[in-house]
């Protein structure tokens, strides 16, 4: 062992260019190199890969590397055969000619790191050939992928316990994942290691170099504008729900001057990987993407991430920001949202084909991260808390740097709740805020609500500051919507204790001036997500 340790020292000098371990490392080497399955949980960019490419070229065997991410895959076999190691990958992108080049490393034993996607590997043809082979290690990355309680659930993992015993009967296991809850490790180590309990190693959730921000949606191309323009000239990634805002983007950021490029699904596969490279490859580009773009990607210098468009949970949201800063040194990111994004969430939560059961878990995390974007204190301490995390104040973020108001909004909530009560909780938040403000809209009037005691006992406040109202309602939980029911709102049951009285809550106030949208303000709201 201590030999096995002094080459791992030494070839991460040489082969790697590191002249120490990061934090965390070398414990996990020491554990892999030492037989023991292992589980590590390990924040983006603190370097989980090297944790199976240094054991797989300091013993002989054949290290097999389970990722989805054909980025990943394609980037690390470049970078380790570049360093003089025998690595390949067999996948749906290589040409046929690269996979038989592969295989045929394989049966002769030459490579030292095989890099394979679970779909790949669940062939009968590819275990066939891997159990001929000398499999000493499966590393499996993106482990929550095998949880029903992880963010990204993929079915094709949970065959994977079951290949590693075909493959090599008790084969030495190593799962790594950046986002993983406690729900979600206990489901990784049930399906991952049924025979034996692996270690685990869970380091701190905490990016303290990464600066947390949120503001609510006015117009936000000219928001993202803004914030690509502070960081002329460096490298980032702005994240939208749409193939079409993708683009949009990549044309208003282009024609501002911004070095920026699109990267989605649906453009040719030739563009794609040009406009990869380009970002990977030289300094200042900014990509506007949907989230199929970043994973597995290795760039250390990205300097910001923006959200032009809520993500889907606080998993995600921790994952896509963890792509900035990864060299150590500050970063910023920044999300944007508003009422139309947290519709658009449910919507799609709702129209899933998933298990009432798998609905149920992603309406909790997007109520989190809904929580997250309304935090009347610190942002990196309600992410943190979420992970099972205590801190204190950042003194870094946008909540802790500018400050928050926060005001006792029990009658606000009152006001508000009493509004969806007694039109019978069937509309939407557009109608409700008019019966407020006292706005006699063509709705409001065809269903008599300007008749209702409610009816303008909110005419003291804005009605972009009752939106904001509404959101943070709805993040903490008072009040729900049905968006299969158009959207209509109704009050939860810890929301009737607070309309009667038996509670109280403290609601923070607008931070980025959507307490005076007005009319504008709400068309903006209602085209946030087009």
């Amino acid at each position: 062992m201590t030999d096995a340790l002094s080459t791992a020292h030494a070839l991460l000098h040489s082969v790697f260019g590191f002249s120490e371990f990061r934090p965390g490392q070398e414990e996990i080497v020491r554990a892999v190199l030492a037989g023991e399955n292992v589980l590590t949980v390990m924040p983006t960019g603190s370097g989980k890969s090297l944790c199976y490419q240094l054991p797989a070229i300091v013993r002989p065997g054949l290290t097999l590397v389970v990722s989805p991410l054909i980025a990943l895959m394609r980037d690390q076999v470049q970078a380790l055969t570049a360093a003089g190691v025998a690595a390949g990958s067999l996948n749906s992108s290589n040409e046929p000619a690269e996979n038989a080049r592969v295989m045929g490393l394989l049966r002769t034993g030459e490579l030292r790191l095989l890099y394979v996607a679970p779909e790949r590997l669940a062939r009968p043809d590819t275990v066939e050939m891997l159990a001929e082979a000398h499999v000493t290690l499966m590393a499996i990355d993106e482990a929550h992928c095998v949880s029903q309680w992880g963010h990204d659930f993929r079915p094709e993992y949970l065959t994977l316990g079951n290949i590693a015993r075909q493959i090599g009967g008790r084969l030495q296991t190593l799962a790594l994942t950046a986002t993983a809850d406690a729900p979600t490790r206990g489901d990784i180590v049930e399906k991952l290691f049924p025979l034996s309990s692996p270690r685990v190693f869970v380091r701190s959730f905490d990016r303290p170099n990464l600066r947390l921000a949120f503001q609510t949606k006015e117009r936000s191309s000219r928001q993202v504008l803004a914030f690509v323009r502070a960081h002329e000239g460096e490298s980032g990634i702005v994240y939208c729900a749409s193939r079409r805002k993708v683009e949009e983007l990549a044309t208003t950021l282009a024609e501002a001057g911004v070095r920026a490029l699109p990267y989605h699904a649906g453009l040719d596969k030739r563009v794609r990987d040009a406009n990869q490279d380009s970002f990977q490859q030289d300094d200042g580009v900014v990509m506007t993407a949907t989230v199929a773009f970043g994973m597995g990607i290795d760039k250390p210098d990205v300097r910001f991430v923006c959200h032009a468009d809520l993500p889907s949970n606080v998993e995600a949201y921790y994952q896509e920001i963890g792509r900035a800063g990864r060299d150590g040194l500050p970063a910023d990111t920044l999300t944007l949202y508003g009422l139309g994004d947290m519709q658009l969430r449910r919507l799609q939560i709702e129209q899933s084909d998933s298990s009432d059961e798998r609905k149920r878990i992603e309406r909790q995390r997007l109520g989190a991260l809904l929580a997250l974007a309304e935090a009347p204190r610190c942002r990196r301490q309600t992410l943190l808390a979420y992970f099972g995390e205590q801190s204190e104040p950042c003194g870094n973020c946008d909540l802790c740097v500018e400050g928050v108001e926060r005001f006792d909004g029990t009658i606000e909530a009152q006001k508000a709740m009493s509004a969806i009560l007694r039109t019978g909780e069937r509309f939407g938040v557009e109608h409700l805020v008019a019966i407020l403000t006292g706005e006699r809209t063509e709705n409001v009037a065809k269903f008599n609500h300007d008749r209702l005691p409610t009816f303008g006992v909110g005419s003291g406040r804005k009605a972009g500051e009752w939106r904001s109202i509404f959101r943070q309602l709805s993040a903490v939980g008072l009040i729900a919507q049905d968006l299969m029911e158009h959207g209509r709102w109704s009050v939860t049951e810890e929301g009737r204790r607070v309309l009667k009285g038996e509670a109280r809550i403290e609601l923070r106030k607008d931070l980025s001036s959507g307490a005076a949208k007005g009319k504008a303000g709400a068309r903006r709201d209602r085209r946030a997500n087009a």
